[in-house]
């Protein structure tokens, strides 16, 4: 799989990086749903023993969880073939399962140690700030993991949902690494703005949810969506609520049709399209289970036609329209 460098950093990522938040579990407010822990450590050793060189997690998904079994998983691995792991800070989970935002400095500290604890590893190779929030203590998250970098304790540091005005403030402190946003064929906000600044600032961008949580891997249908568990949080997403997940679904089924002419999967498809902006390094897909990982494999690896880019334009603009109708018929 193909190697980027992240921003100006040291890191080398492969294109497409494993995700981790579904593997969470389902007990707390954005879980996924009830997760075996045995099937998600066999997929991490999937992902990784097939090529892909980063997992990004983060203390939050699962209250610990998610970062207990990726560091179950990397400690069956040989050292020289361990990936680079990322994770966060800024989300506490707190014992009735609350989560607190929280950028001052004393939580952070004991957030990264605690996250070497339950990944097992002595450095981090890229700490984020999870979310802008509080917004004021931005600085103060920012410049504490400046501290946690010269203290070695982590390699790279970056941010996670923040715009360029937060960019901004950061920078002035210390360059940040790279920003990880939410990108994919549904999620298009950080074309304008954020992409053109992170490409000036030499930034490195790592999309989340390129598969719109599952709505761009074509097996998503409206009674799927009904049948959701209420421990998934998508139950409770509008996303998935019609009538908007019915636009959503008649843009895949023109996709669908694309991604057959060149006898690729709809995941492989969404991935390209996200991975054809050279602001872009790499895509984190998640996988449940060892029996995904193939396919994830091969999404990182095809290179989108640019007439097909041009085609898949217009299907947007199509999709747009869709959600217009969508959002005038919940007005009534």
């Amino acid at each position: 799989m193909e190697l980027r460098q992240l921003g100006k950093s040291t890191l080398r990522l492969t294109t497409v990086g494993f995700g981790s938040w579904a593997i969470g579990g389902g007990d707390w407010s954005f879980g996924w749903g009830d997760q075996n822990e045995d099937d998600a450590i066999q997929a991490i050793l999937a992902a990784v023993r097939g090529g892909i060189n980063w997992i990004d997690t983060a203390p939050v998904y699962g209250g610990g969880i998610s970062e207990q079994i990726v560091g179950k998983a990397i400690s069956q691995l040989p050292v020289s073939q361990r990936p680079l792991i990322a994770t966060k800070c800024g989300r506490v989970m707190r014992s009735d399962r609350s989560i607190e935002k929280m950028l001052k400095r004393d939580s952070i500290l004991a957030e990264c140690d605690a996250s070497l604890k339950r990944l097992g590893v002595d450095c981090i190779d890229l700490y984020q700030m999870h979310w802008p929030e509080p917004d004021s203590d931005i600085e103060q998250g920012w410049s504490t993991l400046v501290e946690l970098k010269q203290l070695g304790k982590v390699r790279e540091i970056g941010v996670s949902n923040h715009n360029v005005q937060q960019l901004q403030r950061l920078q002035a402190i210390h360059p940040v690494c790279s920003l990880q946003p939410p990108y994919s064929l549904l999620n298009r906000n950080i074309e304008n703005e954020i992409l053109p600044y992170c490409l000036q600032q030499q930034i490195g961008v790592i999309a989340y949810s390129p598969l719109a949580k599952g709505l761009l891997t074509g097996k998503f249908t409206i009674e799927r969506a009904r049948q959701l568990s209420t421990k998934d949080h998508r139950s409770r997403d509008p996303q998935f609520q019609s009538p908007t997940l019915d636009a959503h679904l008649g843009l895949v089924d023109c996709l669908r049709n694309l991604a057959d002419k060149h006898g690729k999967s709809l995941l492989e498809l969404a991935v390209a399209w996200v991975l054809r902006r050279s602001e872009v390094t790499s895509a984190i897909v998640g996988a449940r289970n060892p029996g995904q990982v193939a396919e994830i494999l091969r999404a990182g690896q095809w290179q989108l036609p640019t007439d097909d880019a041009e085609t898949i334009q217009q299907l947007l603009s199509g999709h747009q329209q869709a959600l217009r109708s969508a959002a005038q018929f919940l007005g009534q």
